[in-house]
């Protein structure tokens, strides 16, 4: 038996289908909706400790606003992924019926959710009931001093509850990111993996990038993937995923045979720029083609000065079709964006 593989869309193809297509020909179909800068952590590497100046509220996209942007992004440019992130996500009261409305559209886009899971415990079941798939939790160490010290709040306890309860509730896998800092958790490597094969969870470590509030990242001081992988080979079997990462952003290994998996997402290192299916709404209502782009595009004003739903989805395709080639770290002239994650969304 035959099995028939669609051949990719040409550039000229996808243009004329109205996807969001850029000059080298990749196609977004994976869309990434920050609800909040607002964030109830205060992560090192992430924002300085009084925290960041945030959005003026009369600027920040409404609800509605939202769905229907995410309605446009669904049934006129093809959108196939959405996942709503912060800031904290859960900080946004109308999550649930966002969650909601969206999972309501045709074709029904698959949903997912990054989060601290801070509230999570409160609020899973609900998500799962509203139709939600699965959520991402940030969790970068088990040891609770070393999280209080990270995040500067002491909310260990409420983050693991947050990570149980969104397994009850049927939002897997549970995936745990993790950032490993040289001197603070650069030990925890192995202690994360085996904990999170203990409970079902699928765990990837994220080099940290130059996106933090402070601006104050270091390439010298970053914990690499090659690292990472040097202090996970000795105790676990890690044999490559032989299944395609296709626009996957983190790189999978088998663990001792399967079918468990970690996986490492080497931003900097190991950038995976060629293959990027990504496009980003900021909570305030602009279009982002790449995460460490410099420039904007501004959905939110034509939005509330009565643009059509195709005049903003045209706005939106010129915003990916100008997405350049690679985010260029590794470039001696790359510079870190002026919005940091909080404000960007992951």
């Amino acid at each position: 038996m035959s099995i028939s593989v669609d051949a990719p869309m040409t550039i000229d193809e996808a243009r004329k289908a109205g996807k969001l297509v850029d000059t080298f020909g990749r196609v977004a179909k994976d869309l990434r909706i920050s609800l909040t800068d607002r964030c109830n952590l205060r992560c090192t590497y992430c924002m300085p400790a009084e925290g960041l100046p945030w959005l003026p509220k009369d600027t920040l996209l409404t609800d509605d606003e939202i769905v229907r942007l995410a309605r446009i992004a669904v049934e006129r440019l093809g959108i196939e992924e959405i996942r709503f992130t912060g800031g904290e996500p859960l900080l946004r009261p109308g999550l649930v019926s966002i969650v909601d409305q969206v999972a309501k559209m045709t074709p029904r886009p698959d949903m997912s959710l990054t989060t601290n899971a801070l509230g999570l415990s409160k609020n899973a079941q609900a998500l799962a009931d509203a139709g939600l798939n699965r959520v991402n939790v940030s969790l970068d160490t088990l040891n609770d001093v070393t999280f209080t010290s990270l995040t500067r709040r002491n909310r260990f306890a409420d983050t693991i509850a947050g990570i149980e309860a969104a397994a009850a509730a049927g939002l897997t896998p549970v995936k745990v990111n993790s950032v490993l800092m040289r001197g603070i958790n650069d030990t925890e490597p192995a202690a994360l993996l085996q904990w999170a094969l203990d409970h079902g969870y699928e765990l990837r470590f994220i080099e940290q990038m130059p996106i933090d509030g402070g601006h104050v990242w270091d390439r010298h001081t970053m914990i690499t993937a090659e690292e990472i992988l040097a202090q996970l080979q000795p105790l676990f079997d890690l044999t490559p995923d032989p299944a395609h990462r296709g626009a996957a952003p983190a790189e999978t290994w088998l663990v001792n045979g399967g079918p468990a998996k970690v996986g490492i997402i080497g931003s900097v290192t190991r950038p995976f720029c060629g293959d990027c299916d990504r496009t980003r709404l900021t909570a305030d209502g602009d279009i982002r083609n790449c995460l460490f782009a410099r420039e904007e595009s501004d959905l939110r004003t034509p939005l509330r000065s009565g643009a059509t739903d195709e005049e903003l989805a045209e706005q939106w395709r010129k915003a990916m079709w100008g997405k350049r080639a690679g985010h260029g770290i590794d470039d001696p002239s790359f510079l870190q964006p002026a919005r940091p994650m909080s404000a960007i969304g992951g």
